[in-house]
C-alpha cells in the first residue's frame, strides 16, 4: 500500500497553503508532517484521507480508488466529533459496524486499557476533553486498517495521556503506515521520516 502525491498543491481563496509536493508514503513506515501553524498539516491529512481534494496535482492510493480508500484509513484529530449521545461501549460497537476492530484485543480490554472502564456505560457528552481524546485515539489505533492518520494526537491529554499514547502506538500500531501532523516532537518521536511543509510554501 502506497500513497503517492504528484505536484500536490492546495489553495484557499488566493493563498497557496502548499505547492508542488512530490512524495510517496510507503506501507509500514512512519512519517511526521511538521511546519508552522497554517503550513497545511491538517489540510494534507484530510486530503490523504479522501475528505478533501487538491487544487492542483494528484494523489494516488496504490490498489485503491478514492471511493474506497476510507476503508483502509483510520483518523484521529481533535476536531473530529464523536456521537455524544452514545456511551463508550456503544461508540465502539457503532464504529465496528463500518470499520472492524483488531481481533487480538476485546473492546472491554481496550476500554480498560485507555482508562475508561468506569465510563463504559457513560454518555460521551459528559466526558472531559481528555477522555474524548483517549477514546478518539483508541478508535483509530485499534481499527483494523493499514493506514493511521493522526492530527495533533495528544491534544487535551495530560502527562499520563502522553504515556498512554506512546504505549498504544508502540504496542498496537507500528505495523501500520502512520502519518502524524504535529509540532510536538513527543507526538512523532517514533517517526523516522519527516516532511516539512514549510519547504512547499513557495515552491
Amino acid at each position: 500500500m502506497q500513497i503517492s502525491l504528484h505536484q500536490a498543491s492546495k489553495r484557499f481563496n488566493k493563498e497557496w497553503i502548499f505547492k508542488n509536493l512530490d512524495y510517496t508514503f510507503e506501507a509500514g513506515q512512519h512519517y511526521a508532517l511538521i511546519g508552522n501553524n497554517g503550513s497545511g498539516k491538517s489540510t494534507l491529512l484530510q486530503i490523504i484521507s479522501g475528505y478533501s481534494t487538491l487544487t492542483k496535482g494528484t494523489i494516488e492510493w496504490t490498489e485503491h480508488k478514492d471511493s474506497t480508500i476510507f476503508n483502509q484509513i483510520s483518523f484521529a484529530a481533535p476536531y473530529l466529533e464523536l456521537v455524544e449521545e452514545l456511551t463508550t461501549l456503544e461508540q465502539f460497537q457503532f464504529h465496528a459496524t463500518f470499520k472492524p476492530l483488531q481481533q487480538k484485543i476485546s473492546v472491554d480490554e481496550i476500554i480498560e486499557l485507555i482508562g475508561l472502564k468506569s465510563a463504559t456505560h457513560k454518555q460521551i457528552r459528559y466526558f472531559s476533553s481528555g477522555m474524548k481524546q483517549r477514546l478518539k485515539l483508541a478508535l483509530a489505533i485499534f481499527s483494523d486498517s493499514p493506514i493511521l492518520l493522526l492530527d495533533e494526537p495528544c491534544s487535551n491529554l495530560d502527562k499520563e495521556g502522553y504515556a498512554l499514547y506512546d504505549h498504544l502506538i508502540k504496542q498496537y500500531a507500528l505495523h501500520k503506515l502512520i502519518i502524524v501532523g504535529s509540532n510536538d516532537p513527543q507526538e512523532y518521536q517514533f517517526c523516522k521520516q519527516q516532511v516539512n511543509l514549510m519547504d512547499y510554501k513557495n515552491s
